[in-house]
């Protein structure tokens, strides 16, 4: 992993950071600050911050801890200018050296009224953030890849790919496009509840959002599910491969299937199903001893 070392093998994908510390439906209180400090405590290495969040997210996040790198995950480059975000990451930087990556995302058409090219955004935007007055280096992003092109891209012009939604079969075939060195830190969802219907159940809701968007539905069908998979919220095969449902000890053996497939390091997402509960300690205290001292 060279250069993301301090990534460690697991880290932790949630929204609710960002969501409180722009103001987007929560409201942020020191038990975000408590929250990020007992995550580094645990062991995870990094928080990635969900929701399209900008630079200025990770912030707060930053300063209640020590080591912990927080990432985007995925800052929007539709809402984001790139001489902007190159300026607020050096910012960053200097307060906080090493420890904030930047990942972006082309998002989706349904969310993006001038959405197009995708592809061509993409490479346009990198140039602009390799132009800025103070360039973010190649090496401190990566991009939410999924097809070939973009993981290629990912390869070439970034540090390495965070996808999203994805299962360890995505993960050898992003391995041997990025080749050796770059990063590769897919997301995975996780359900700690060993009742599989009521997991299930968690699950599908969660999943509905994104069998609406056609950049996941492709994935997936590229992938080797089918319409039927898709359909109906989701068949049981598709939700148990793209969610683990079960015990912590579920969780380490998907997380070790990942992991030999060639992902670097895992973002873990909880799924709890409680909106009470955006921060689900109490589940990330359950998987620490298994995902990263077990």
């Amino acid at each position: 992993m060279g250069q993301y070392d301090r990534l460690g093998r697991i880290g932790i994908w949630n929204s609710a950071w960002s969501r409180a510390a722009c103001g987007e439906g929560l409201t942020w209180t020191p038990a975000y600050e408590e929250a990020a400090a007992e995550v580094e405590a645990l062991g995870y290495g990094a928080v990635w911050l969900g929701s399209s969040p900008g630079v200025e997210a990770a912030e707060p996040v930053l300063k209640a801890t020590e080591r912990l790198t927080v990432a985007t995950g995925i800052l929007n480059i539709w809402n984001h200018d790139a001489a902007d975000v190159a300026a607020r990451r050096a910012a960053v930087e200097r307060a906080h050296p090493g420890r904030f990556l930047l990942g972006l995302g082309v998002s989706h058409s349904r969310a993006v009224e001038r959405y197009a090219k995708p592809y061509s955004a993409m490479r346009d935007y990198l140039t602009g953030l390799d132009e800025a007055p103070e360039p973010v280096p190649a090496d401190r992003r990566v991009l939410a890849a999924l097809g070939p092109k973009m993981l290629e891209l990912s390869r070439d012009r970034a540090g390495g790919a965070h996808p999203y939604l994805v299962t360890p079969e995505h993960t050898a075939k992003a391995r041997a496009i990025l080749g050796d060195g770059p990063l590769l830190a897919p997301e995975v969802k996780v359900v700690l509840d060993t009742d599989l219907d009521a997991a299930r159940g968690k699950a599908r809701e969660h999943l509905a959002m994104y069998l609406a968007l056609s950049n996941y539905t492709s994935n997936l069908l590229r992938s080797g599910f089918t319409e039927e998979d898709l359909a109906g919220g989701g068949s049981d095969r598709l939700v148990d491969a793209v969610f683990v449902l079960g015990d912590e000890a579920a969780v380490a053996a998907r997380a070790a299937e990942f992991l030999a497939a060639g992902a670097d390091h895992l973002a873990v997402q909880v799924i709890n199903g409680d909106p009470a509960r955006p921060l689900p300690l109490e589940e990330w205290r359950r998987l620490a001893p298994a995902l990263i001292t077990g």
